[in-house]
């Protein structure tokens, strides 16, 4: 499996199942068009293009463009890798009736062709060793879990919003929700930075 270091924003959750059997990497979705009123995620994808980049990988319609168009508002000048989707006529297995534009999504496309789509762009020669997408990085081998959340006082206790403020303040992160942050502190440190980092923290 392809592992990838930037995170990969597409914009369902299909479009991120599928992913998960393709390639070994960080994924959000933008749950489509309501990542346009969701500022915990948006700032969320903001603080994550400017750490390690982000590849957008949408679908090949007008809807996917307005997406892609919006989360590259959202990163800035942090690195961006673009993949798009080919143009196939036809629609999901899922579902009952083609798409508005008659159009396959990543969803619905074929699985070797996304893992060549994701080996092309990371076997490029690029301008910046930074816009590199092979992960060399081991892998992390414990997440954090909600469960040490509550063990950790992070959440069901009276100082638990103090506590992540504390870890956001830290981390340099939005101030988020115990959920968000969660997905977040999996992205970015590992297990054991994330209790060393709570374990500093003093009432």
């Amino acid at each position: 499996m392809l592992k990838i270091k930037q995170t990969v924003i597409v914009e369902g959750k299909h479009d991120k199942i599928k992913l998960e059997n393709i390639i070994s990497a960080n994924i959000i979705s933008t749950d489509g068009f309501k990542i346009y009123n969701n500022k915990e995620k948006q700032l969320m994808i903001k603080k994550l293009a400017e750490k390690s980049g982000i590849i957008i990988f949408t679908d090949s319609d007008s809807a996917g463009k307005k997406i892609r168009g919006f989360i590259k508002n959202i990163a800035g000048d942090a690195q961006i890798i673009n993949i798009y989707a080919p143009k196939i006529i036809g629609k999901e297995k899922r579902k009952r009736a083609a798409s508005k534009e008659n159009i396959i999504g990543v969803e619905g496309t074929d699985d070797k062709i996304i893992l060549e789509l994701f080996e092309k762009v990371c076997s490029a020669t690029l301008p910046s060793a930074n816009t590199d997408c092979r992960d060399s990085q081991p892998e992390k081998t414990r997440k954090i879990s909600k469960i040490d959340f509550y063990n950790d006082g992070l959440s069901g206790g009276t100082a638990s919003a103090k506590k992540r403020e504390y870890l956001c303040e830290r981390l340099a992160l939005p101030l988020l929700s115990a959920n968000a942050l969660v997905e977040a502190l999996n992205i970015i440190i590992s297990f054991e930075e994330y209790k060393k980092i709570i374990s500093g923290f003093k009432e």
